[in-house]
């Protein structure tokens, strides 16, 4: 069997207490190889979609159009943690109580739409060449900038009054780099009580859905691929048919006729394969990606 044949994706619904490290890690060891990536991580107390290449796959891993994403989360307000999320030191505890369903449906919307926000300081994110967490657990102060995101939907779906506490279960979709960790944090501010996140689920990563996803335990039962290379990359590539002749030129590296197809695209050979990943720039539609090289067809 060739390589080509075992490669494709795999779509995780990761556990809570788990890294995405941990993750690749027991996946490698399940489909008894090292060729595995994600795309993307979650962080370990959240759960829900982890998108891995496989193979061939993790090639593709860095051109997936995974820019919107979609969560089931709680958020606790009264309480504001070091982390931003259940995970952390506790630093300050407010009365939420006396805070209406108005105040908060006001403060959600100003935390909707294109907005300017600063990520969460134990993130990952790179200062002076190292990650936001490590700085932070070496007992660094970290001061990241604000960014732009986009939050296309905040939606408060319940509330539940504890004690001193109030608890949203929201959904949120968003772009990709937005912490909804840091949605919390701020709306928390914003109401004058501090806020951080106790639950988060991610439920879509681009075209990857939760109901399509498997868990560690699924995967041990049947150690497979979700989607092989083919059907992966029609599902997160626009398509464009191609003959055996030029299915042959861009395998030899070749380059075709472009045809006016913004961004990146897959082309598909007449026997339903997916030759490479083209982008059009100009006179030619070259490869970006070549997904079947003569030696793997």
């Amino acid at each position: 069997m060739k390589a080509i044949d075992t490669a494709g994706l795999l779509i995780i619904d990761k556990d809570g207490g788990l890294t995405s490290h941990d993750v690749v890690a027991r996946c490698r060891k399940l489909l008894k190889t090292k060729k595995i990536g994600h795309a993307g991580t979650l962080d370990p107390m959240a759960t829900g979609v982890l998108v891995l290449g496989v193979e061939r796959a993790t090639k593709m891993l860095g051109l997936l159009a995974l820019t919107t994403k979609a969560y089931s989360a709680t958020i606790r307000l009264g309480e504001s943690t070091s982390t931003d999320d259940a995970e952390g030191e506790v630093l300050s505890t407010v009365d939420a109580s006396s805070v209406t369903d108005a105040e908060i449906a006001d403060q959600v919307a100003q935390l909707t739409g294109d907005i300017s926000q600063v990520p969460a300081s134990v993130s990952a994110i790179k200062v002076d060449g190292k990650r936001a967490h490590a700085l932070i657990r070496a007992g660094e102060e970290v001061i990241l900038e604000s960014r732009p995101v986009t939050v296309s939907k905040f939606d408060v779906l319940a509330r539940r009054d504890t004690d001193t506490f109030v608890d949203l279960d929201v959904d949120v979709e968003c772009s990709s780099g937005t912490y909804v960790r840091a949605l919390a944090r701020d709306l928390g501010a914003a109401l004058g009580v501090g806020g951080h996140l106790t639950a988060l689920r991610r439920t879509r990563v681009g075209p990857f859905d939760i109901a399509n996803a498997r868990t560690l335990d699924d995967l041990a039962l049947d150690p497979t691929v979700s989607l092989d290379i083919d059907a992966a990359a029609q599902i997160a590539f626009p398509h464009r048919q191609i003959d055996a002749d030029e299915a042959e030129s861009l395998s030899q590296g070749r380059w075709l006729e472009p045809i006016g197809i913004d961004g990146i695209y897959v082309a598909i050979d007449p026997d339903g394969r997916a030759i490479a990943l083209l982008t059009e720039r100009g006179k030619r539609a070259a490869s970006v990606m070549v997904v079947r090289p003569a030696n793997m067809r």
